[in-house]
């Protein structure tokens, strides 16, 4: 989908978005995070609900290992519009991915068997049971949705996300790609049943965040203030839950920040000191930019080194991935093997496979192999989908399940 100019400013066209939403739905609620983008959309709902005097949920996931100025900012947003807001600052047992560790591919944010880095919020839903829906520790990614449904009541139901297309082609597609939209509207997006996402400042720049801001004199995390300090530019500021692959890159701000902080994440998420000496660094050490082929290596044979070097069950995690994604390029041009190396730009847009790409994924501790254009398996099926992968491995001739030395097998 080309873009295309709409003969007005985005500040105003996110308020006409706004209510448009607030005209078409029976439940709203914001997904908020505490970041820049989320901070600056929360306002203008809020203004929204305050004209109709309309109450709308918000949900806060707190993700445990995040800045205290971040939770101040938080409680500020929440007390602010109190009179507006159904609140839902979760914080319960909630999984996610570590791309610091190999070791601990993934990490359990309030993990009932580690010592916490701070106490729950006293405004907090502290007990996952308060949610019909919920299993113990399950992934974020399957929870969003599912929220949603609760929520909703069998409504149509309408989830407020702040992200911004300019921050990732990924966010781009999102929006511009082919989907099911409500009524034409292409910042609208199902999620499941009759629940939808709308994206309201999607075609905002970071700058427009920081001139609404900045006008308007709302409230904004301040957190941003000492990243500026830090010799961050605008266009680097992230705020989200710290371990991902994008995220380890400002690891190294909590030992500038809040070096207390830093003291009890090292301790409690495996890898975490790793992430942010090499966070960015480019190259084959976790996977950044450009890496090469260690010298007696193909990409292949690199690719089965890397999995030979793993713990065993990270390393069959990888083997069943890189099995599905081999599978699906054979039946698509590749029915003997696919290329070492293909051009790079047609391996990033996912359009040609190579065995360097799948090195690249397991160089960044892609667990759920994103880079190779996987979703992450959903918790409760995930014992299913591994015994499955063990059988058709087999038929498929690729990482027979019998190989123990972490040898390869194709």
């Amino acid at each position: 989908m080309p873009k295309r100019m709409l003969g007005k400013n985005v500040l105003e066209a996110a308020r006409e978005r706004i209510a448009w939403t607030f005209d078409n739905f029976e439940r709203i609620y914001c997904s908020f995070s505490a970041g820049k983008d989320s901070t600056a959309m929360m306002h203008l709902i809020m203004e929204e609900a305050k004209r109709r005097n309309k109450t709308i949920g918000v949900l806060f996931i707190d993700w445990e290992c995040q800045f205290t100025i971040t939770i101040q900012h938080a409680r500020r947003m929440f007390d602010q519009y109190a009179q507006w807001i159904e609140p839902y600052w979760v914080a319960i047992p909630m999984t996610t991915w570590n791309g610091c560790s190999q070791h601990e591919p993934e990490w359990i944010a309030w993990d009932e068997n580690k010592t916490w880095v701070r106490e729950k919020e006293d405004i907090a839903i502290k007990r996952g049971d308060f949610f019909d829906f919920y299993v113990p520790n399950m992934m974020f990614e399957e929870f969003v949705p599912l929220f949603a449904q609760w929520y909703g009541r069998g409504k149509r139901t309408a989830c407020f996300v702040g992200i911004r297309t300019q921050e990732s082609l990924n966010r781009f597609r999102t929006v511009a790609r082919e989907k099911p939209m409500l009524d034409g509207k292409p910042y609208t997006t199902n999620v499941v049943d009759d629940c939808w996402n709308v994206y309201p400042i999607y075609d905002w720049q970071t700058e427009d965040i920081w001139t609404y801001a900045a006008k308007s004199g709302t409230t904004y995390n301040r957190l941003y203030d000492r990243m500026h300090q830090a010799g961050m530019t605008i266009h680097q500021m992230r705020i989200c839950e710290p371990f991902g692959d994008t995220q380890r890159q400002s690891l190294w701000l909590y030992q500038v920040v809040e070096p207390s902080m830093w003291a009890k994440l090292v301790e409690r998420v495996a890898g975490a000191n790793t992430g942010a000496l090499y966070g960015n660094e480019r190259g084959n050490m976790l996977g950044k930019g450009d890496i090469a082929c260690p010298r007696g290596h193909t990409w292949k044979s690199y690719v089965h080194f890397l999995l030979g070097s793993m713990p065993p069950r990270t390393s069959e995690h990888y083997k069943n991935k890189i099995a599905v994604y081999l599978k699906w390029w054979k039946t698509r041009g590749y029915p003997d093997e696919i290329p070492h190396e293909a051009d790079k730009k047609l391996e990033t847009l996912g359009k040609a496979p190579s065995w360097r790409k799948i090195a690249k994924s397991i160089l960044r501790n892609d667990y759920w192999c994103r880079w190779l254009g996987f979703s992450p398996t959903k918790t409760a099926a995930y014992q299913r989908y591994i015994d499955l992968m063990k059988r058709r491995r087999n038929e498929w001739k690729i990482y027979e399940t019998e190989a123990t030395d972490g040898a390869a097998v194709q």
